[in-house]
């Protein structure tokens, strides 16, 4: 939500996502996407930079929720080392390197 400000002095919040339009005629109108209309103190400039940081707000969070880098898989056992004569297909099976599928 951004916070703004009544030509009363009153600040209200609204939420961005439902902005359809900011103009100035010469005060400040913002229109929702539902027609509703709100005249505000700040300026087109002002709302349209409230709006740019709300969103970066948004973004710099949702980096801060990512799930976190999966752990490496663990080390192979002591004489488990891996087979330079097989070919691994991932969720299938071990091939002998032979018998494995060409690339293309």
């Amino acid at each position: 939500m951004i916070l703004v400000t009544r030509l009363t002095g009153a600040a209200f919040a609204v939420n961005p996502d439902l902005l359809e339009r900011v103009e100035a005629t010469p005060d400040t109108v913002l229109t929702l996407i539902d027609g509703t209309k709100y005249l505000v103190a700040e300026s087109v400039v002002e709302v349209i930079d409230l709006v740019r940081d709300y969103r970066a707000s948004v973004v710099a969070s949702a980096r801060t929720l990512r799930e976190p880098v999966p752990a490496a898989p663990p080390a192979p056992e002591p004489g488990s080392e891996a087979r330079p004569d097989l070919h691994v297909v991932p969720a299938l099976r071990v091939l002998p390197r032979e018998a494995a599928p060409e690339e293309v």
